[in-house]
């Protein structure tokens, strides 16, 4: 059973209404990482999975985070990309599913595998961001006990990245970008400033980074603006921390 499992109304419903924000993209300007960011979230609530993390590659073949559902399951991407082996690289590699139900059990990652279940993630899942024969990159799913996907899940699951991947090399061809293997620079370029100002409004405001991007975003959604803008703002100073929200002493009322 999911770990969050949803009465299957309510789960028909919420996939409709992802799939629906998504294909909206393909018509409206938006903000990638924003979009990504979604996608690894509704991952948890549609799936019943822990943690969701969002791996594109870049001009040189490498592939970078661009989305994640916490900061650590940032740094668990990190971790795999530095020491080359993990689910999302051979997801990337082969441009197939790629899980692993239980690596206390075994695991051809064991770098990987022991910093996860640390972490306490013993099962992994990683799904291609694919478009025809051009693999963008992956997204990758953590589960808090080890236990397989049901394959529904899997399909569910690549449906989405899948409906995210065009929305990425629809991005690009309004941006009049070439869309070639490795070019999604402009994705990549806006989670470097996202993580600048996250930097800014954690050590400013005092909240950790998760709850910095939450502001980000918070904001960004309350004032209909792209989430690489709000960012860009707080970066250059137009934008003050303070207008995101209080410090934390603030809130506390102390």
């Amino acid at each position: 059973m999911s770990q969050h499992a949803q009465p299957a109304e309510d789960r028909r419903a919420l996939a409709a209404l992802t799939f629906v924000e998504l294909v909206d993209t393909l018509v409206d300007e938006f903000d990638v990482v924003d979009l990504l960011t979604t996608l690894a979230l509704r991952c948890i609530d549609l799936l019943g999975v822990a943690a969701a993390g969002i791996l594109l590659v870049d001009e040189h073949s490498h592939l970078r985070v661009v989305g994640a559902s916490s900061e650590q399951i940032q740094l668990l991407e990190l971790f795999q990309i530095q020491n080359e082996q993990g689910p999302c690289l051979d997801c990337y590699r082969t441009g197939v599913t790629v899980t692993n139900a239980d690596m206390a059990a075994g695991s051809p990652w064991p770098l990987f595998a022991s910093e996860c279940i640390d972490a306490g993630f013993p099962s992994v899942a990683a799904v291609p961001l694919r478009l025809r024969d051009l693999t963008l990159g992956c997204l990758n799913m953590f589960m808090s006990e080890p236990r397989p996907m049901t394959d529904t899940d899997i399909a569910l699951a690549r449906a989405l990245a899948d409906v995210a991947t065009i929305a990425i090399v629809q991005d690009q061809l309004i941006r009049a970008a070439a869309v070639r293997e490795g070019h999604l620079q402009h994705a990549l370029n806006s989670r470097v400033v996202i993580e600048q100002a996250k930097g800014m409004i954690s050590e400013r405001a005092q909240i950790d980074l998760d709850q910095a991007f939450s502001r980000l975003r918070n904001y960004s959604r309350s004032n209909n603006r792209g989430l690489t803008a709000v960012a860009t703002a707080v970066v250059a100073g137009t934008l003050p921390v303070g207008a995101l929200g209080p410090r934390r002493g603030s809130e506390q009322g102390t």
